[in-house]
Formats: C-alpha cells, sequence, structure tokens
C-alpha cells in the first residue's frame, strides 16, 4: 500500500484549514496548524512533503515562519496563501524559498493541480539523487564486462577496497585488467578527485625504477 505525501495546513483561520482539509484529505495524510510556532514544532516530530502556509497571522508572520522552515528542514516544499494579491510579498516568499503564492479564494482544483505538481517534482528528485548515487557508486566498474559469480566478488572487493588507507597490490596475468581495477578503485574511493596515474612498469629499466616510482636525488647519476 503506497504512503500518503503528508501536507500541513497552516493558518490561524478555523474555517480556512478545514477547507484546505476537505480538499486534501481523499489523496493525502492532512496535518492542521493554528499557528507559525505549532507548525514548526510539528516539523520537529513529524515527516512533513509539504507545506500550505498563511502569510498573515497574528503570533508569527508568514514569511518568518517559512524562514525558520527553511531554516530547520530545507527540504520542505511550502506554498505561500493569502488573502491578499501582494507582488511584494509574493516576491519575498519566492526569494525566501517557498514554492507557489496562491491567493485566496481559490478552486479546490487548482489547490490539488499545484500540491500535484510539487509532490510529483519531489518524487522526480528522489529518483534523479537515486541515479545520481548509482552512477556515483559504479563509476569506472562500467568498463569491467561480466556478471559471473567470480566478477561479482571483485565488485564487491573493489567496493570494500576503495574507502581503506591501505596500499592494495594487484596481481594477475598480462592483460586481465589490473589496470582497470586500479581504476575502479580509485573512482570509487575518497581519492576520485585526484590524479589517477597508470605507470608501465615494463617500459622502464630496472636499475631506474626505484628512483621513477620514489625520486631521487639531484645528481644522484652523475
Amino acid at each position: 500500500m503506497e504512503i500518503k505525501p503528508t501536507i500541513m495546513v497552516v493558518d490561524d483561520e478555523l474555517g480556512a484549514r478545514q477547507s484546505l482539509e476537505v480538499i486534501l484529505e481523499d489523496q493525502f495524510r492532512v496535518l492542521l496548524a493554528e499557528s507559525g510556532r505549532e507548525a514548526l514544532e510539528i516539523i520537529r516530530r513529524e515527516t512533513v512533503d509539504l507545506i500550505l502556509l498563511d502569510v498573515h497571522m497574528p503570533d508569527m508572520d508568514g514569511l518568518e515562519v517559512l524562514r525558520r522552515i527553511k531554516e530547520e528542514e530545507e527540504g520542505i516544499d511550502v506554498i505561500m496563501v493569502s488573502a491578499l494579491n501582494l507582488a511584494r510579498k509574493a516576491v519575498d516568499a519566492i526569494k525566501l524559498g517557498a514554492y507557489d503564492y496562491i491567493t485566496k479564494p481559490y478552486e479546490p482544483e487548482d489547490i490539488l493541480s499545484t500540491v500535484h505538481r510539487v509532490i510529483q517534482q519531489q518524487r522526480l528528485r528522489r529518483e534523479l539523487d537515486f541515479l545520481r548515487k548509482e552512477v556515483k557508486e559504479s563509476r569506472g566498474l562500467d568498463q569491467i564486462v561480466g556478471q559471473s559469480k567470480a566478477m561479482v566478488e571483485i565488485y564487491n572487493l573493489i567496493k570494500k577496497v576503495a574507502f581503506t588507507s591501505t596500499h592494495i597490490l594487484i596481481t594477475g596475468e598480462s592483460g586481465t585488467g589490473k589496470e582497470l581495477v586500479a581504476r575502479s578503485i580509485h573512482n570509487q574511493g575518497d581519492r576520485k578527485d585526484k590524479p589517477f596515474v597508470a605507470i608501465n612498469c615494463a617500459a622502464i629499466p630496472s636499475e631506474l625504477m626505484e628512483s621513477e616510482m620514489f625520486g631521487h636525488e639531484k645528481g644522484a647519476f652523475t
């Protein structure tokens, strides 16, 4: 069973709260708050997806409530609701992070349309965040092909060692993909933003290997 998104209605007028509750309750879980302070208390203990917030309230101005909500829970979307169509208030609300500014009287269809748009965008953001995480986790592994049990063990081992600071020795016959594994470990770990340097050791004379890998003092060969 799909969990309904939670919408909180914040308005000091009982009739306004009840009106929005009737519009929303069939499709959403609805919480009601009669003041900005109560709304702030609710978001500290409840998971809220969207807030319909009245602009003009006696205890705390709606814009101040919006500012505090964004300070505490930046991810909560807020739609401001007002009986007055004041351009300055609307601009200020958008600057503070409000998703939209709706004026009363409003049609139920308009409220539902806006709310559904917000919820849909939230779902898309979550899906995008998930895909970004998947891409980040698989970065560097996309060049390694194989789904056998042995390859799955290698994938798991790469993920396991990528975040360690331990020196890693990768062994194998020529052409088996040692550099791909090394690059994958690099790209998975905390050092992924640092350069990855691949050195063809077979092309370096054995007597120069140590100096090439670890450096040497000036004049060491003269």
